[in-house]
């Protein structure tokens, strides 16, 4: 029987769920010493902790570097506390004050107008694929298209999107997954580089605005905004373009091959999407640190303990998704879900990242109908604290 959680295991992103349920049932406020934090399992909690930023407070909560060893922590400086300023990283009124500014970017109308852009990429991708017949689906076709609507809207150059690619997928690993002491030291030595890179990257636009993201950030530069706030903020919206939205892409496509439900018909794509993101989310949870003693379910939460809001327990939650574990590309509430967050932290992104996987899906649908699952290829996924992706889907049309 499994008794915690255990990032080292494939079960602890692949298949957590009949743990899940055990914990919600009979733990609802666990106490993982694997992840040296008090785990809310129930949807409701989740989502009252996520409503209660006076009691569970998001400063540093996306900081989960105490794995890193003091060598590690040396070569980091004050780089460390990386994401310190960041908009899911803070409470009010610093929250409110870069939420307002980020807020700028992704008005319906600038959200809408890449549309059309991300679906040329994936078109332009899949003429090029198309008379193959088989491809990975997580190196050659899911991330291209996201990678490149994200580096036009922040105002990465073509010729960078690559470098980009690799060192976030370096500080991703070295801040959010476990790591041996060598590889934390080459991971921390690409961490600096992908930093002095964005840094660049603002200090250019500060003299050469364009039209992107980078330009209007850097504008607020004095005004709203602090010089690092800005890089933090290009760095972690490069992130979830390079690294979530595609993983979610991936999990999503899997389900639906798994399930005999692709292609998925057009007036049914975006509730299979959230259906998708609700059983097979690419995000697992957030962390927050209790402010005060808290009480919850006959468990003592002591002021200052770090606190995992489990959104994936939260989504298979029987008492607001029934039969959580079956997949109803109908589903009524799918949309219920919490993977992008909740509350002053539902994620400024959400409305891009949610019509980039239903135009993929759109798009891929009507390119590869026959779309499969290469038979006797191994499925695996990526090890993490916090992200579900895989690591390769082979597939074959």
């Amino acid at each position: 029987m499994i008794e915690d959680f255990d990032v080292s295991s494939d079960w602890h992103v692949a298949a957590p769920y009949d743990f899940l349920r055990g914990l919600r049932r009979d733990r609802p406020v666990f106490r993982s010493e694997h992840l040296g934090a008090y785990v809310l399992t129930r949807y409701a909690d989740v989502r009252a902790a996520y409503g209660d930023p006076r009691r569970f407070s998001s400063k540093g909560s996306l900081t989960i570097s105490r794995s890193l060893t003091a060598r590690t922590r040396e070569k980091l400086g004050e780089h460390g506390s990386f994401l310190s300023s960041f908009v899911a990283n803070v409470d009010p009124p610093d929250h409110t004050r870069l939420r307002r500014s980020v807020s700028r970017a992704f008005t319906p109308r600038a959200v809408a107008a890449m549309e059309g852009m991300f679906r040329r990429l994936n078109e332009d991708l899949l003429d090029r694929l198309v008379a193959r017949g088989e491809a990975d689906f997580v190196s050659e076709i899911g991330h291209e298209p996201s990678i490149k609507l994200t580096a036009r809207f922040i105002g990465v150059p073509e010729p960078d999107e690559a470098f980009v690619q690799a060192h976030v997928k370096d500080w991703f690993q070295l801040f959010l997954s476990p790591q041996p002491p060598e590889r934390q030291l080459e991971l921390a030595d690409s961490f600096l580089t992908y930093l002095d890179y964005v840094d660049r990257l603002v200090a250019t636009r500060a003299k050469d605005p364009k039209d992107d993201f980078a330009s209007l950030m850097t504008s607020l530069i004095g005004e709203e905004l602090s010089h690092r706030e800005v890089v933090e903020l290009i760095s972690t919206i490069l992130l979830g373009g390079n690294d979530t939205v595609p993983n979610q892409l991936g999990n999503t496509v899997l389900r639906l091959l798994r399930e005999d439900a692709w292609p998925v018909r057009p007036e049914l794509v975006a509730n299979a999407a959230e259906e998708c993101m609700r059983i097979d989310g690419a995000s697992l949870g957030s962390f927050r640190y209790a402010i005060t003693d808290i009480s919850l379910h006959g468990v003592e939460i002591p002021k200052g303990s770090l606190v995992l809001l489990s959104t994936d327990s939260a989504a298979h939650d029987e008492s607001v998704f029934p039969d959580p574990e079956r997949f109803l590309i109908d589903r009524q509430n799918a949309a219920e879900h919490m993977v992008f967050g909740y509350g002053i932290h539902f994620c400024v992104g959400a409305a891009l990242g949610r019509l980039q996987l239903r135009t993929a899906l759109d798009v891929l649908g009507r390119r590869l109908p026959n779309l499969r699952l290469v038979p006797g290829r191994p499925i695996a996924y990526r090890r993490s604290l916090v992200g579900r992706g895989l690591t390769s889907l082979p597939v074959e049309w």
